[in-house]
């Protein structure tokens, strides 16, 4: 039997020896007929030990479970809800769109106003085209750099996450490093062969794979890492990446469907002065809606049908509701100057707490902030690419999962994702985040003893 705190928004005492957590249930009546019982693999908790707990609802930094209980939720929906669960003012807009209709297969005001938003934001994107997921976005792109270069080859790094079109799968991070799994089966070696990897925050490998290819038409990175653990690139090396591209007449699209809009307004234009010639976002610009967007300079953008030959299209691109939530989600941030700041401030205390208590007890730990994102391993050595990720101590990220689950506190459910900060949490939340961790350590290296 599983043991759960009580929720926080329901003080009944309730006995924890008699209750039966109704999540085992949930999985196993899910995995009848849903393939793993999950539909993105990181949720089954496979790399973390235990059952998934199953959601009825969220309610501003917490998540409630099926039997009431709630958590302090580090993950929010894996990066879009920076103001937390059910925020008014964008399900206001929700639910005054949804009077309109669902979806019109058309084209709407609100795509367009929410383009406007998306480009004077983001320095080199002179025009975007709508999709519905961050595979979507970076899937087009990488046909879209390849028709404009006039070449096959692509070059990703290795521990970047970039969704799951067959090109991509090669040396992936996220999903893929979590089950050990670099590449996947049914990716047609004929379709893996253009796709190079070079080493993260390394100019070298990356001069290497061109060199070694000759056929290169697009680099594609996540420049602030978030799906091998929270890995920044160095400012050196994003702005030699891109001198070497502008040089070779590569095309550099820019991953920020993560850290766009999260990180900081400007994702990482905010740390480091580079533009591309093509970005992707999603997560934060669809306010918690399937959505997500690729742009980038109007030479390339023009290419895309039917303007140009480049083919693109999806029944539900640009959907009125996914578009009115981005929107209001824009809105609210482009009011709130001081957010990312009070942001940065709370996720830099969390990870101070984590850090005290760990030494506390003896226990290695890197901790990296970017914003509004953080992220930890179990490590000696700071870690600046894949293969530093692969050292950390993924066992004993399992077991401090397990530990803060129990105390009320979700974090990701795999050491190779970034944790997130949003609006409704204060400095007393994450103290009793910190708190939580530090009894975790305790028991932790009590059982060590």
């Amino acid at each position: 039997m599983e043991h759960f705190p009580k929720s926080r928004l329901n003080q009944a005492q309730i006995d924890k020896e008699d209750r039966i957590h109704t999540s085992i249930n949930d999985f196993n009546e899910a995995k009848q007929v849903i393939a793993g019982g999950v539909n993105s693999p990181v949720r089954a908790f496979k790399s973390v030990g235990g059952t998934p707990i199953f959601i009825q609802k969220g309610q501003g930094c917490y998540l409630i479970d099926n039997d009431g209980n709630a958590y302090i939720d580090f993950v929010q929906s894996w990066g879009p809800l920076l103001f937390g669960h059910s925020d008014d003012e964008i399900l206001q807009a929700v639910q005054e769109s949804l009077q309109n209709g669902l979806s019109f297969g058309a084209p709407t005001r609100a795509e367009t106003q929410l383009a406007k938003a998306i480009i004077t934001s983001y320095d080199g994107v002179d025009k975007v085209r709508f999709v519905s997921s961050g595979t979507e976005a970076t899937m087009s792109a990488i046909r879209l750099a390849r028709a404009f270069s006039g070449r096959d080859d692509i070059i990703k790094f290795d521990g970047c996450y970039h969704g799951h079109s067959d090109s991509l799968l090669v040396s992936a991070g996220s999903g893929c490093a979590t089950f050990g799994t670099p590449s996947s089966p049914g990716v047609p070696s004929d379709l893996s062969k253009h796709t190079l990897v070079a080493r993260y925050n390394d100019i070298d490998s990356v001069q290497k794979c061109i060199e070694a290819s000759g056929q290169v038409g697009a680099i594609i990175i996540e420049p602030i890492a978030g799906n091998m653990g929270l890995v920044p690139a160095e400012a050196e090396f994003l702005l030699s990446l891109r001198k070497l591209c502008s040089e070779r007449g590569i095309v550099l699209i820019i991953d920020e469907v993560m850290s766009g809009f999260r990180a900081a307004f400007n994702g990482v234009q905010h740390f480091v002065p580079i533009e591309p010639d093509l970005v992707c976002f999603g997560k934060v610009v669809g306010g918690g809606m399937p959505l997500a967007v690729f742009g980038g300079r109007a030479e390339i953008m023009d290419m895309l049908s039917p303007q140009g030959a480049v083919y693109q299209a999806g029944t539900l691109s640009g959907n009125p509701i996914a578009t009115a939530a981005g929107l209001a989600m824009l809105k609210k941030l482009a009011k709130d100057k001081g957010l990312y700041e009070r942001l940065e401030s709370l996720a830099r205390r969390f990870v101070s707490g984590l850090e005290s208590s760990a030494k506390a007890h003896n226990i290695p730990l890197q901790t990296q902030v970017r914003g509004s994102m953080f992220g930890f391993f179990f490590a000696s050595k700071p870690v600046k690419n894949f293969d530093d990720a692969k050292s950390a101590d993924t066992a004993m990220y399992a077991r401090f999962h397990q530990e803060m689950l129990q105390r009320g506190v979700y974090l990701a459910c795999s050491q190779f994702e970034t944790g997130f900060i949003c609006a409704p949490m204060s400095e007393a939340i994450i103290d009793e985040a910190i708190q939580a961790a530090s009894e975790s350590f305790a028991f932790i290296a009590s059982e060590r003893a």
